[in-house]
């Protein structure tokens, strides 16, 4: 018996015994494949991508690029095998580490199958696929060539795409796939699991959806943004939309024009219970509660209480708090279907008049303004009063239209706003 044993990609030295006699052929014959250290894969998905086979003829350098091929697709941060052979046939040990880093993969515009058809199929073609891939190694690669396949067996005139994506200098969030080439555009929007009014309101928020460019990515930012307040907005703070169902209903070389279909979970509505209201000094907490409109015993209208809470962020800025926060925690209770919203406010320092600058005038309407500013350096800051300011010296502006532009620099090391005003004539065609 001659036994062996490697790690990829940290190659260790093989040490090996030779045999007292030549082996016999059948001593090469691969008749037992045994996987460890897995956990997320199945030794069959392990050993289909290894691209071993039982029955077939094995050496050693067989396993090491079996080792090698597992090691460079990512899913592995460590692949190790040992191999036995016997006058009976060869057995081979993988012994893998897997790796932890995965994301999901998202397929933006592929509207010929279904998410589980498409599934399936990239599975059959690429075992350790299912749904997620690892940040680095080849096996978004090899989904990239299997998805291109298909683009191929469809007859679809376009190519196969991918890039991870994530935020500006932040981690990889998803790696999305494209098929860049045709045209797809989106036709009619239907919604299941809505009823009575919010469905007639859904139908009025999606109408911008009707011939926009089908995108995945883009559809859910859309969601959030015009979908989801139609039931934020009367208390189904759990309410969720599912990934869109899309269905061919014309299709040429070059354009393809699908049906969307979103299914709606609105869930349990929620009623207000209570609204507490914590680290506000600068203004009491009836001041504060006076721009809060969502009443105890109401529907929790989250969409006003976003609002709200804008308001009362504006409302810091005009004592010269810029960069007051004010943080809305939704205590749900769902035995009740009520929330307890505690809206914590967080002040910090004030901020005082810095250097004021207007731009676009001759030198004696600056002046004018200049001299019409009511907020001196060294004064609290008020950030509601430059609009104030252009309301009430409107009249010492020369004849026509004008526009005005503001631009506010906050100075967080001296504590301090310098304000930039510009005026430019309106141009009439």
């Amino acid at each position: 018996m001659l036994s062996c044993i490697l790690l990829f990609p940290s190659l260790l030295a093989t040490q090996t015994r030779k045999p007292s006699k030549p082996l016999p052929a059948s001593a090469f014959k691969l008749i037992g494949i045994k996987v460890t250290g897995n956990s997320r894969y199945t030794p069959e998905q392990i050993i289909g991508a290894s691209g071993l086979q039982v029955g077939q003829t094995a050496h050693e350098e067989d396993f090491k690029k079996a080792s090698q091929q597992l090691g460079e697709t990512g899913a592995f941060t460590n692949v190790a095998y040992g191999f036995q052979f016997s006058p009976e046939g060869t057995k081979v040990d993988l012994q893998i580490t897997e790796n932890d880093k995965f994301v999901p993969a998202r397929f933006d515009n592929f509207v010929w199958l279904s998410d589980q058809e498409l599934l399936q199929q990239l599975h059959a073609r690429v075992p350790l696929f299912s749904g997620q891939l690892p940040v680095a190694g080849n096996l978004p690669d090899q989904v990239s060539d299997a998805l291109q396949a298909l683009v191929i067996e469809r007859k679809i005139n376009g190519r196969a795409d991918y890039l991870r994506s994530g935020p500006e200098d932040g981690p990889i969030e998803a790696i999305d796939y494209t098929i860049v080439g045709p045209t797809i555009h989106i036709g009619n929007v239907e919604f299941t699991g809505a009823v009575g009014d919010q469905m007639s309101q859904l139908q009025a928020a999606s109408a911008k959806l009707r011939g926009q460019e089908y995108s995945r990515n883009k559809l859910r930012v859309q969601e959030e943004k015009e979908l989801l307040p139609v039931y934020l907005a009367q208390g189904y703070l759990k309410a969720a939309f599912g990934d869109p169902r899309s269905k061919i209903v014309k299709e040429t070389p070059d354009e393809v024009l699908v049906d969307i279909t979103f299914a709606v979970d609105r869930g349990q509505q929620y009623k207000v219970a209570e609204i507490q209201i914590s680290g506000n000094k600068a203004f009491s907490a009836e001041k504060v509660r006076e721009l809060i409109h969502p009443r105890v015993g109401e529907a929790a209208n989250a969409v006003q209480m976003q609002k709200d809470v804008e308001a009362v962020k504006r409302l810091y800025g005009t004592r010269g708090y810029m960069e007051a926060s004010v943080r809305t925690v939704p205590e749900l209770d769902d035995s009740e279907g009520s929330v307890k919203y505690r809206l914590e406010i967080a002040e910090r320092d004030v901020y005082k008049m810095g250097e004021l600058e207007i731009q676009g005038l001759d030198s004696h309407t600056t002046a004018r303004l200049v001299d019409a500013w009511k907020i001196r350096g060294g004064d609290p800051y008020d950030s509601s009063y430059p609009a104030k300011f252009r309301d009430e010296t409107r009249d010492l502006l020369p004849s026509g239209e004008w526009n005005f532009s503001l631009h506010e620099s906050v100075d967080e090391k001296d504590k301090v706003v310098d304000v930039t005003m510009r005026f430019d004539p309106k141009v009439t065609r």
